[in-house]
């Protein structure tokens, strides 16, 4: 299982490399790679909160290691590079004849074009992020409908840090519910997404033409 991580990130394949991370973490918490591994491919497909969670993880396992705490730097400047960018798209410096209420407006839908930037992001991460837990769940609950059915059978399911003994039709509703508010809130960040493109669409297009008319 080590190897396979490092293996589907040699294939550019993150989704795999990230849910074969987590088997090597849950299989072994204390394999500091394994977060490392996991945060990588978090982090090329920018999920700078999972990937920050994920290192403080393994930072809990060893707090000098020095991989970990390089990836936390990696992700802070390419956070700040994406704001800097965002910041940049949208700031022009406002003409000379512009008038004082232009000046001010065109800096004030500059600052609101940054801050959906941010929130686009943010959003972004979460769609990956229920889609992650998503596939997580529907990986296992495929795995124990391969065993036999004895509806006495003792499993366990985690609950935050512990784990809980359930039996196996339990098990089944549990991942069920979580796969459907996974799906859910998949759709729901989907709407945000799509509202915050268009209200950053507008928002440059207000800039623009705001630059125009004066």
């Amino acid at each position: 299982m080590y190897v396979c991580s490092a293996s589907y990130g040699g294939k550019k394949d993150w989704e795999a490399a990230a849910a074969d991370a987590k088997e090597c973490i849950r299989l072994d918490p204390t394999f500091v790679k394994g977060y490392y591994r996991l945060a990588s491919a978090q982090m090329e497909v920018k999920d700078w909160e999972g990937a920050t969670a994920t290192i403080k993880q393994g930072l809990g396992v060893d707090e000098n290691n020095p991989q970990l705490q390089k990836q936390m730097r990696s992700i802070k400047q390419a956070k700040k590079a994406e704001e800097k960018a965002a910041a940049a798209a949208a700031t022009t410096r406002p003409d000379s004849n512009m008038d004082a209420t232009a000046s001010k407006e065109l800096m004030e839908l500059q600052q609101q074009y940054v801050q959906t930037n941010r929130e686009l992001n943010t959003v972004k991460a979460n769609i990956l992020k229920a889609q992650r837990e998503y596939k997580s769940d529907e990986i296992t609950k495929a795995e124990l409908e391969k065993l036999p059915e004895d509806d006495n059978a003792k499993m366990y399911r985690s609950v935050g840090k512990m784990f809980l003994l359930s039996n196996r039709n339990d098990v089944m509703d549990h991942l069920n519910k979580n796969m459907e508010s996974e799906k859910k809130r998949e759709g729901d960040l989907s709407q945000k997404l799509d509202y915050l493109e268009r209200r950053m669409h507008s928002q440059r297009s207000n800039m623009q033409e705001l630059l125009q008319s004066k």
